[in-house]
């Protein structure tokens, strides 16, 4: 009893300590907001926490949608002990801890457990395996959390015991409602401050926020701090654009948004949208991504994309990728900087990846090739009597540079496996391929 009271008291002081954005935390299904998907009328979420006999189940979707909040009303409505592990710190000690614990409730006085497993992507296979029978023989419910695509992330055999059930950013207009309820909550927000915020600061605010009620309301709880600093009864615009420059880059190095982040820069390179492009790079360099990673990038898209449209694009990359290594950040951003700006408008070919394709194709599907005598190495003592290399005809001998000679195997039948782009430089590639191809007597590309 004595550790109940304890308990109590310590939750009771954490709740009036804890940050905003904690203390607003919704305490049954009605206060959830944004999410109606899940919680709105016959949803199947719904369903099951009302039942009060939830399945096992994985929440994923982005930082600040209430996947914390959902577990917690998961164990509300079915009077469940509420344990919670972080798998950026626990170990298979912890989780076989919690698992004695909740074998223990359920042989005394029948009390289920959900175990919350926030970041359940970053445990290890055998962490998670040791997962499994508690879930199989239902000791917990166990509720996960990931930010994460989890079919790349979790186990097969645990992602096939947990239902799954998608977060999504929380639209704006939910996000103003939830500033709203922060300001006039005297119990819980910041009511007792009786501050007002000004309809553009409201908005600057839900608009920076990316969907993420956690951000929201932690950014409002700085930009009260500031206000009530100066003296006003009001959030400002000011107030607010203060508070977000305190805000930390969200972006995982490491993680599935790390991924994305570095495919959407790809693409606008790609698609020749340079401001689209700066836009993901210096996220990226903001977030502390591996700049290296970030120019062997570019040195990729300059053959990938830009190829022979525009070949000292390669040159350009390179000499970025040099640069880095020779000055280091910060001064280097300046080298990633006009890389990135080049490529993305520089004229766009794919036909050195295309050619490549078909050139492997070719090797693939053909015979195993035999050089052909005239082709074949001659420096050497005896290659005459052999016959290697006497048929040869060397090429800067011959007016213009080329020579009409097979240059295939025998058996092997010649065919067209680079074909120029029409934008850039490759134009005046083909015009010298056609006159080429002409010499050889082939039909044009």
């Amino acid at each position: 009893m004595s550790e109940d009271l304890f308990a109590a008291r310590a939750d009771d002081h954490l709740s009036r300590v804890a940050p905003l954005a904690t203390r607003m935390r919704p305490r049954d299904l009605s206060e959830v907001v944004g999410l109606e998907g899940l919680v709105g009328e016959g949803a199947a979420f719904r369903r099951l926490v009302e039942a009060g006999r939830p399945v096992s189940m994985l929440l994923w979707g982005p930082p600040g949608t209430g996947k914390t909040t959902l577990a917690r009303l998961v164990a509300t409505n079915m009077d469940a002990a509420f344990e919670t592990l972080s798998a950026t710190s626990a170990g298979v000690k912890d989780v076989r801890e919690v698992l004695a614990r909740a074998r223990h409730r359920l042989e005394t006085d029948e009390r289920r457990t959900v175990l919350f497993l926030d970041e359940i992507h970053r445990f290890s296979k055998n962490q998670q395996d040791a997962l499994l029978p508690a879930v199989e023989d239902g000791t917990i419910v166990l509720v996960g959390a990931t930010t994460e695509n989890p079919f790349f992330e979790v186990n097969s055999p645990l992602m096939s015991r947990l239902t799954l059930f998608r977060t999504e950013p929380i639209p704006f207009e939910d996000l103003e409602r939830l500033v709203d309820r922060a300001l006039g909550d005297a119990e819980r927000g910041l009511g007792t401050l009786r501050l007002r915020i000004e309809p553009a600061a409201r908005s600057l605010l839900v608009s920076r926020s990316a969907g993420d009620a956690r951000l929201v309301l932690n950014t409002l709880e700085v930009a009260s701090v500031l206000a009530e600093g100066r003296g006003a009864e009001t959030i400002e615009l000011d107030d607010v654009e203060e508070a977000l420059q305190r805000r930390i880059v969200r972006y995982d190095k490491t993680g599935d948004r790390h991924y994305d982040v570095i495919s959407a820069f790809i693409k606008s390179v790609r698609g020749s949208d340079v401001d689209a492009a700066l836009y993901w790079l210096h996220l990226m360099l903001e977030g502390g991504e591996d700049p290296e990673f970030i120019a062997r990038r570019l040195v990729i898209l300059a053959a990938e994309d830009v190829g022979l449209a525009r070949p000292d694009a390669l040159v350009v990359a390179v000499a970025a990728v040099h640069a880095l290594s020779f000055v280091g950040l910060p001064e280097a951003e300046y080298h990633l900087t006009e890389a990135t700006i080049y490529l993305a408008t520089a004229p766009k070919s794919n036909s050195v990846g295309r050619a490549m394709a078909a050139a492997k194709r070719l090797v693939r599907e053909g015979p195993t090739p035999v050089v052909p005598p005239h082709l074949r190495g001659s420096g050497y003592a005896g290659a005459e009597t052999l016959g290697h290399g006497t048929d040869y005809r060397y090429a800067h001998d011959a007016p213009g540079h080329v020579v009409a000679q097979r240059y295939f195997p025998d058996d092997v039948e010649p065919r067209p496996l680079y074909r120029p782009g029409d934008l850039g430089s490759e134009p005046e590639i083909a015009e010298r391929l056609a006159e080429i191809d002409r010499l050889f007597g082939r039909e044009g590309r």
